[in-house]
């Protein structure tokens, strides 16, 4: 019977449809495997369901004599060494689709607790401070009419624009290859080279994947570009980010703001982060709705029975290995 490694709890029902057919070895804590839990793991197993959190590097694929498909409960791949999998036969799979609408969601309730200050204002209304309307009490930032500048406009930046729209938004947007016309004209976008949209965005945020090209793309020079009345939210991958420029540049208010659900070094914070007002910090909750995580487990398990069963599942990273 074929061994499968699940490095995280998941929803029951995914559970249910490997339950019988494979031996199921889940990590039973409520953290991420530690590196000697992972390799133990991979030893003997046919396949991984792991996590973003997961690091499957070069160490990992080779303790993994039996392994053949790696199914990443994400829709990034970076933590995976893709170029070890595929020397090795080893499918990989990811989750897209499933947690766009989710991930909007949460994008735009990051952006609205940071431009209307939600989050400072429930702590002063929970301290007793609050003692009735007042002009100058917590003021914000407006929407209409401002411009939402999105760096990444797949599926996700594309669900994120939808809803701008709603709000009466100037939508702008950066992209390795530009939209057909139709799609630009579906959300009224336009498209700009990276440092426009940076320069001109009221609010700036991040949807794409990460990978070295990328990593610090909003460093401090870019920060500089910003206005200082703009808000930055970044709900894709942390690297993205120069964290220390940022906290610089909020500590002197050289922007209006953050929002952020994922973080540099997660779950290590950037020393001084923690203790900004004008900063609002989730704990990577983008896909955290109970339909997205099963929704996600049920197609990392999919990928799982299809791959031993023989077939070729939907969402291959690595397509190459089956040339």
């Amino acid at each position: 019977m074929p061994t499968i490694f699940i490095t995280r709890k998941i929803p029951a029902e995914s559970l249910n449809m490997l339950e019988g057919r494979y031996r199921l070895k889940v990590n039973p804590a409520e953290r991420p495997v530690t590196r000697q839990e992972m390799l133990e793991g991979v030893k003997e197993a046919d396949a991984l369901l792991c996590m973003l959190t997961d690091k499957v590097n070069r160490e990992v694929i080779e303790k993994a004599s039996n392994l053949k498909v790696v199914a990443n409960m994400a829709v990034g791949v970076d933590n995976i060494d893709l170029e070890a999998c595929t020397a090795r036969g080893i499918v990989v799979t990811n989750t897209p689709g499933a947690l766009t609408e989710a991930t909007a969601d949460l994008t735009w309730a990051l952006l609205l607790a940071v431009t209307r200050r939600i989050v400072a204002g429930d702590r002063f209304v929970r301290a007793g401070n609050f003692n009735g309307w007042a002009p100058l009490l917590f003021v914000g930032g407006d929407l209409s009419g401002k411009t939402l500048g999105i760096i990444g406009m797949g599926r996700i930046g594309q669900a994120v624009a939808r809803r701008g729209l709603g709000f009466g938004m100037k939508i702008v947007y950066a992209k390795r290859e530009r939209l057909p016309l139709e799609v630009e004209k579906e959300f009224k976008a336009t498209y700009l080279p990276l440092d426009e949209v940076i320069r001109e965005a009221d609010y700036l945020t991040l949807h794409l994947p990460y990978y070295p090209e990328v990593h610090h793309l909003i460093n401090r020079k870019r920060l500089e570009m910003m206005k200082p009345t703009a808000y930055l939210i970044n709900t894709a991958r942390g690297a993205l980010i120069d964290e220390q420029a940022l906290v610089e540049h909020l500590k002197r208010h050289k922007i209006a703001g953050a929002a952020l659900d994922v973080y540099e070094n997660e779950p290590k914070l950037t020393p001084g982060l923690i203790e900004l007002d004008n900063a609002v910090l989730a704990p990577h909750t983008g896909s955290a709705t109970s339909s997205t995580r099963r929704a996600m487990a049920e197609m990392a398990a999919k990928s799982i029975v299809a791959v031993l069963s023989g077939v070729k599942p939907e969402h291959v990273v690595n397509p190459e290995v089956y040339d």
